[in-house]
């Protein structure tokens, strides 16, 4: 039977090297932590965090005429598009037009301050809009105020708390089947109004709308399906051609395809006017739009609504788990859109957060839903030549001047054509090239894009992206629960060698897998020798180290030495604290592995195993 063998820290270590009793004390892993404190706090209020945390600090003194003008153009072209789509997404809401403008300009005002992509629109959203839809229906406009308060409430809470990170584990996969499920819902949704039914539906999800279209397609009205399939395939082809051609063609089609929306919003108006002066009504209409400026107040925390009363616990057991993933979504689509748009230049999610939250509390104090930014507003935003997240104010100021001015005419857009606006932009919005992509990458990527378009069709978006990241977070604990370990069989001074090494960090749920790994390989390879080279580890967790420990006793009880190369001195220290005795004899930190054979046979030798 083999002696136990005992070598000497001299032995293990170089004299600069020797660990103490001071490294193996707990008290000395827990310093007194008020100078580090005080220098955290300190660090709060410097220059830089100041110029990060108000990005107006930093374009405004340089801001001259020149760039005052770009601003001008570029934010009165967004809010030409941004009034019909707010509108038309105020609809999607079950919410009366006016809304989707009050929606509109106070994100716009706040952002141009906090917000550090210029290129950026906050708005209210198709997707924000059919997330609040159910709420609304259950608890009237006030829900949705107070649904924009409490995501901007949390939003603006993690980004005080550095929380930005928290969206790398958001897949693209996962966020890519998110934006497909919502756009073909948000098209489904809208396929009644399209086509002239006036029959309200159980809900508009996706089986719903798709159930109620069928049953009811006996109600479609010729004229308002014939205006709605016109105007959307008047959209769609605008679309499609835009930017090409060469020379005034090319910059008459630029400026004819930014203001596609709005061009075929105010034709159908004008339309509908025209046959209402002569007391005909083809088309179902908008309908009366509350003129004047949203109501300056504090967020609803108690309604009455259809005669009944809610107070706010039961307010927010309706909004359910919407309090979550309404802020998710939002926090998801600025910092995407954000990195989108930026052309390479790092984006700050938590800035985004926090400016994205304080658009939303601020808006629910002047009767806003959820707002976030909105991908084919920022790309208006962008081709028109923004230069500075002022161009906002000038969005927010023409929108005050529609509620003010415009509201009377508002009246006669007909509904087929917000709605073929809506699905317009829906069309655009469905991954068909990320899908490919992810294919040619990685098909296994194509399941939690499937996971999460299926469940969020038929579970409902709030759920279906709760199911994604859950599934692709499983993808990611498999990986990291089967560490790839490289081994290699080497036969040095007569001794049959196994030499294994882990390429990355062990946790608790690689622990086992790492265990029978090692055993089964020393069997297979009738290893006298097990070396496991921690060079690439710099982290486990007391669950690995115990099951290392258990290790190396089976291992010896099988009639096998093992020794540990090239680990970490942080990683080494947990060991020890756990059983020095046993492992500080283990260590080595030889040049290669034949150095490492040769040292541990000449110290057997000594000792008299050999």
């Amino acid at each position: 039977m083999a002696k136990e063998v005992v070598i000497t820290d001299r032995e293990l270590y170089p004299s600069h090297q020797i660990p103490d009793d001071s490294d193996l004390d707990y008290r000395e892993q827990f310093p007194d932590l008020r100078p580090l404190l005080q220098r955290q706090l300190r660090g709060i209020w410097t220059r830089e965090n100041a110029l990060r945390r108000f990005p107006f600090l930093v374009w405004g003194p340089q801001y001259n005429l020149k760039k005052f003008l770009s601003d001008a153009i570029a934010g009165i072209t967004v809010g030409l598009t941004s009034i019909p789509q707010s509108i038309a997404y105020a609809v999607v809401a079950n919410l009366e037009p006016q809304y989707g403008l009050y929606s509109n300009f106070m994100g716009s005002f706040v952002y141009a301050f906090f917000g550090s992509v210029k290129e950026i629109t906050i708005a209210p959203t198709a997707i924000m809009a059919l997330m609040v839809q159910h709420i609304v229906l259950e608890l009237g406009p006030a829900g949705a105020i107070l649904a924009s308060f409490l995501s901007g409430c949390i939003t603006l809470l993690l980004g005080l708390l550095n929380f930005g990170f928290v969206v790398q584990f958001i897949s693209m996969p996962v966020i890519t089947g998110f934006i497909t499920a919502a756009a073909l819902t948000i098209i489904s949704s809208q396929m009644k109004s399209l086509m002239g039914i006036s029959s309200p539906g159980k809900s508009s999800g996706f089986i719903d709308s798709w159930t109620n279209v069928v049953e009811n397609a006996g109600q479609t009205r010729l004229w308002d399906a014939l205006l709605g399939f016109i105007s959307l395939t008047i959209l769609v082809f605008l679309t499609l051609i835009k930017g090409r051609g060469s020379g005034r063609w090319r910059t008459a089609s630029k400026y004819i395809c930014l203001l596609r929306n709005a061009l075929i919003v105010i034709s159908g108006g004008t339309l509908a006017y025209a046959f209402a002066s002569n007391y005909k009504y083809p088309f179902r209409l908008t309908g009366e739009v509350a003129s004047g400026f949203p109501p300056l107040e504090p967020p609803p925390f108690s309604t009455t609504f259809n005669g009944a009363f809610y107070d706010f616990p039961q307010m927010l057991r309706i909004l359910g788990s919407s309090v979550i993933t309404i802020p998710l979504i939002s926090i998801l689509e600025v910092v995407s859109i954000g990195k989108a748009f930026s052309k390479g230049n790092p984006v700050d999610a938590t800035q985004e957060m926090i400016a994205l939250g304080l658009c939303n509390v601020a808006g629910s104090f002047t009767a806003s839903i959820p707002t976030t930014a909105s991908f084919a507003r920022t790309a208006i935003n962008s081709s028109s030549g923004v230069k500075t997240p002022f161009g906002g104010m000038f969005t927010g100021v023409l929108v005050l001047a529609a509620l003010g001015l415009l509201t009377e005419y508002f009246y006669f857009i007909p509904k087929a054509t917000l709605a073929a606006v809506i699905i317009a932009a829906m069309i655009f919005m469905i991954e068909y090239r990320a899908v490919a992509e992810m294919w040619r990458i990685k098909r296994i990527d194509i399941i939690p894009f499937l996971v999460t378009v299926i469940a969020c069709l038929f579970m409902g978006l709030e759920y279906g992206i709760l199911i994604g990241i859950s599934v692709n977070l499983c993808f990611l604990l498999y990986l990291i629960s089967r560490p790839r370990i490289e081994h290699r069989a080497v036969m040095i001074n007569h001794t049959n060698t196994l030499v294994l090494r882990p390429t990355n960090d062990l946790a608790f749920s690689s622990a086992e897998y790492f265990r029978e790994k090692i055993l089964n390989m020393a069997t297979k390879q009738v290893a006298d020798l097990v070396v496991i080279d921690g060079e690439m580890i710099k982290y486990i967790d007391s669950t690995v180290v115990k099951n290392l420990s258990s290790t190396v006793n089976e291992l010896r009880l099988q009639g096998r030495q093992v020794l540990l190369w090239r680990w970490n001195r942080e990683v080494q220290c947990s060991l020890y604290r756990y059983k020095k005795d046993q492992f500080l004899p283990l260590f080595r930190s030889e040049e290669n592995v034949e150095h490492v054979i040769m040292r541990w046979r000449e110290s057997n030798v000594n000792e008299g195993c050999v």
